[in-house]
């Protein structure tokens, strides 16, 4: 690597670790991702690699051998197309998109450039997964009696690195040229995208990865991707590996890494050298003559300073979608619901109620959770024009019914009858959501505009937007959960369920045990029932009172 391509890769790397240190919250996320994925790995790791190192230092058979050989070329050829997959998806947002191109490309060589972006990439992969790597092959070593694990494991690893980093670099790399330069898949490329991740999901959520991948395991063994395993094998005592594999690896990895480079330099030159597609006017028309629809249709029943508003919103939203990307983020937890209902094929009575739940808390969380910090660079022309608070507010409010209404009427309706619940239950589940829908988008105007947020976050690498506050987030999501939880109870009559599942946990936490009756847990959920529908009301209130006072400072 020359003394350009250092340059660049050092500079791009620091760009990187600034990016996430000055992102608390960024950083507390890859935090606990780092804590929940790999702790659990490190721990078993710590716990059973030693004893399996003893073991086959005591002695293997020929089935075990076979079993370690599989498992360790398996395992790499499966540890390579993971990581050449992150890799591309890195390079997709961020590693092919990089900062101030013009400056970095007139300022260097373009074989400088990419190699120095790659090697940035291949070190911050390096700085994930190399320290594992290092502790688990030293709890290996501990039960082997060698220090031989600890020096193979990572040099295996950094192989996969500098092979698997680039090639997911020129993948990454055509992918976005591909949405970004061909027009006819750039004009979709939102629909794409969506399939993608929900292809992606639903595979996780079906099980189908799971099939997938233990195929690929089998299959993979004795090909090339898996020739580094045998590389491996010589960390692990009384298992011969494959010199001829071996040697295989070895010249396959320089073959990569330089075919890899080379693909890399040539697909930047086309793609950082070509101009991105740009659309006509058609669709742009097409919108507004939507928007003028809606308008019209609004002009009915709302006055003009609250159809605009609303009609805004909504266009907004649609022009950027990726704002709303945190109202999907939920949806990550529903995986289970989707395995579960394959698994019985039924949609069970707890997933219909906790997915239309879900509905009405993303009614209020898509345009009314920041109302002041959404105007963004139009906020001082708004508070400054003649438009009240209160056209304000309703017409976000009014928005944000008109896209949740007929989804939450929909979508209980469908949940309900797909489920055991019978027609009295599904009816009130409709009621109770399509209500909730149109409450919600009130109650969340007030928490916005308490806790507004005027400032863009990164929401992918190299996408900015304007997002609600996490206090105005945690705040809402509990003013809106809480008493639909509480309308559940009493609709489903537990208080005294509640109750004994209190007395149960509060026996089991330290400090004294505490009683609770089946009436206090009655009394308590009318309270925050009654507390949930009157919020919505002294929300919309305060929101207008603070929009209509609200001052530059």
């Amino acid at each position: 690597m020359s003394r350009g391509s250092l340059l660049v890769a050092r500079t791009e790397l620091r760009r990187t670790i600034r990016s996430v240190s000055d992102e608390r919250t960024k950083l507390l996320m890859i935090g606990l991702l780092a804590l929940f994925m790999g702790g659990s790995i490190m721990v078993a790791g710590g716990y059973l690699l030693p004893r399996l190192g003893s073991e086959l230092a005591a002695g293997a058979s020929p089935a075990e051998a076979e079993l370690a050989t599989s498992f360790a070329t398996g395992g790499v050829a499966l540890g390579w197309i993971f990581l050449t997959f992150m890799a591309a998806i890195r390079a997709f947002s961020a590693a092919a998109d990089p900062d101030q191109p013009a400056f970095l490309l007139t300022s260097s060589s373009l074989r400088n450039v990419v190699v120095g972006i790659v090697g940035a990439e291949i070190a911050m992969f390096a700085a994930w997964v190399l320290p594992p790597t290092v502790l688990l092959a030293g709890a290996f070593a501990t039960g082997t009696g060698t220090f031989v694990p600890v020096v193979i494991a990572p040099l295996v690893v950094s192989f996969a690195l500098v092979t698997a980093v680039p090639v997911g670099f020129v993948v990454g790399t055509w992918v976005r040229h591909l949405v970004t330069v061909y027009e006819p898949i750039a004009r979709y490329r939102y629909v794409l995208f969506g399939a993608f991740w929900v292809a992606y999901f639903g595979a996780i959520a079906t099980g189908h990865l799971d099939l997938v991948t233990s195929q690929l395991f089998t299959a993979l063994q004795d090909s090339p991707l898996g020739w580094p395993g045998h590389l491996l094998l010589v960390a692990v005592p009384n298992v011969a590996p494959s010199i001829p594999s071996i040697v295989g690896a070895l010249v396959g990895v320089t073959v990569v890494t330089v075919g890899a480079f080379a693909a890399g330099v040539v697909s930047a030159r086309v793609h950082w050298f070509s101009d991105p597609v740009r659309f006509d006017d058609a669709k742009e028309t097409s919108h507004e003559a939507r928007s003028s629809r809606l308008s019209q249709l609004l002009a009915r029943g709302v006055s003009r300073p609250i159809g605009t508003v609303a009609v805004t919103a909504i266009r907004r939203t649609k022009r950027a979608p990726i704002r709303l990307l945190y109202v999907g983020y939920p949806l990550l937890g529903s995986i289970a619901f989707v395995r579960e209902i394959v698994r019985t094929g039924t949609v069970p009575s707890y997933v219909a109620v906790a997915l239309s739940l879900y509905v009405v808390w993303g009614a209020g969380a898509a345009f009314t959770l920041n109302p002041l910090g959404d105007l963004g660079r139009a906020l001082p022309a708004v508070v400054a024009s003649p438009l009240s608070g209160r056209q304000a507010i309703t017409g976000l409010v009014v928005a944000g019914v008109l896209v949740a209404g007929p989804i939450a009427l929909v979508a209980s309706l469908a949940l309900g009858l797909a489920s055991p619940l019978s027609i009295e239950q599904t009816a009130v589940l409709v009621a109770g959501t399509t209500v909730g829908a149109v409450l919600t988008p009130a109650l969340a105007t007030g928490v916005g505009t308490a806790a507004p947020r005027f400032g863009s976050v990164n929401v992918t690498n190299s996408r900015e937007a304007v997002m609600p506050s996490k206090t105005a987030f945690l705040v809402y999501s509990a003013v809106a959960i809480f008493p639909a939880i509480a309308a559940v109870v009493l609709y489903t009559d537990s208080p005294a369920l509640v109750a004994e599942l209190f007395v149960a946990v509060s026996a089991w936490t330290p400090g004294p045990a505490l009683s609770v009756s089946a009436r206090e847990i009655a009394i308590a959920a009318w309270t925050v029932l009654g507390v949930g529908l009157v919020a919505p009301v002294i929300s919309y209130l305060y929101a207008v009172e603070r929009f209509d006072w609200y001052s530059l400072e």
